[in-house]
């Protein structure tokens, strides 16, 4: 069986969380025989048009972008080529342009949708796109919601509940080796206090500037690692208030994201608006045994973090909440191990990508067999 990917972005272009949870279903589902393309866009596509892990990153060309939407003429070509050799088409939602070309080029195919995440800021647009959207979503054969607290409070998603299964997010641990004690033993003499590590993109909806004025309430350091859209203000907020004990790191390489990961007291993530679906960093702390301290937004990451279980979970938007919860792992050592166990074992249980890569082989195999039969039926 062969299944085409279609999304916005993909390696070497980007590799955020999007990204990173198709590469690991495109991993997770080779042990079923099952292979894989992926279709993006870049500004580049005949340098980026490459193989990665075993499969192909086709690129069609980018030709412009507009509220965090690529758009391609050359796409059209490009999935209807691909999407002849697939057995099953996996979109990843949102991007209004994806919508796009699947109603103007059916594929004929069983169809995948993995829904991750409303469109929360651009309202105005949403009115727009509305119809769009709801037209592609009737359309599809199958949605993946990655919660089942999302799927409770998507409005979306309740529209379509009645072909819309859950499959958790997972991450591979042998997507992360293990820290030298050289790089360890760098970053323990950079930072010999207890820190908190916050790890993702800084974006609008990540709720950093929340963990910055937490900052100014904690001894403790503050360590983050990405860079993004907010970085400029997030570092100016930081030096005009002169907190001492947030580093920004900018990126980082995995093996340095893998020791400070080993090292941290625990991992902050404060997202505070619901753009934030599910939080693959989250899965990160869990999968390494940290503690996790997360908001209340009514989405995955609450599915995620399990309060008083794998962590705590405190209200959005309020600083002196997530200081509260970080003195409480600092102060407090037998609390954060037994949190920390307890969030690895959420990861063994619910969140490797061996669990989600069986779990889409079974729903592609399901589409795949479901019209195998009808194409049977019908010539009888």
């Amino acid at each position: 069986m062969r299944v085409l990917h279609f999304f916005k972005t993909y390696w070497p272009d980007t590799f955020g969380g999007v990204e990173r949870t198709i590469h690991a279903i495109v991993k997770g589902v080779v042990r079923h025989d099952i292979q894989s393309d992926v279709l993006s866009l870049s500004k580049t596509p005949e340098k980026n048009t490459v193989e990665f892990d075993g499969h192909m990153a086709h690129k069609a060309k980018l030709d412009l972008e507009f509220a965090s939407t690529g758009f391609s003429r050359e796409a059209f070509g490009r999935f209807r080529a691909l999407s002849r050799k697939a057995d099953i088409v996996h979109y990843h939602f949102p991007w209004p342009m994806m919508d796009i070309v699947h109603l103007a080029i059916p594929p004929g195919k069983p169809t995948v949708v993995t829904y991750h995440s409303d469109i929360v800021k651009q309202k105005f647009l949403l009115k727009l796109y509305g119809p769009v959207m709801h037209r592609f979503l009737a359309s599809v054969d199958s949605i993946v919601a990655t919660s089942p607290n999302y799927l409770a409070t998507s409005e979306v998603l309740q529209r379509y509940k009645d072909k819309t299964a859950v499959i958790p997010l997972g991450l591979d641990e042998a997507d992360y080796p293990k820290a030298s004690e050289e790089d360890k033993a760098r970053w323990r003499t950079r930072f010999p206090k207890p820190f908190f590590l916050f790890v993702g993109v800084l974006r609008y909806y990540k709720g950093v500037h929340i963990l910055l004025e937490a900052a100014r309430q904690t001894a403790s350091d503050i360590v983050i690692v990405g860079e993004g859209p907010m970085e400029a203000s997030l570092k100016a907020y930081a030096q005009q208030n002169n907190l001492k004990n947030v580093f920004f790191l900018g990126a980082l390489p995995d093996a340095d994201k893998t020791a400070l990961l080993e090292l941290c007291t625990g991992v902050a993530f404060p997202s505070n608006l619901r753009s934030e679906a599910f939080g693959l960093s989250l899965v990160e702390a869990a999968m390494f045994g940290k503690p996790m301290i997360s908001c209340e937004i009514g989405t995955g990451t609450s599915f995620v973090n399990q309060n008083g279980k794998t962590g705590y979970v405190v209200r959005p938007d309020d600083p002196p909440a997530l200081a509260e919860a970080m003195k409480r792992l600092v102060n407090d050592a037998e609390a954060a191990a037994s949190l920390g166990a307890g969030a690895r074992l959420r990861y063994e249980e619910c969140f490797t990508a061996e669990r989600m890569g069986n779990a889409y082989a079974a729903l592609y195999k399901r589409l795949h067999g479901q019209t195998s039969s009808g194409s049977m039926e019908r010539k009888r």
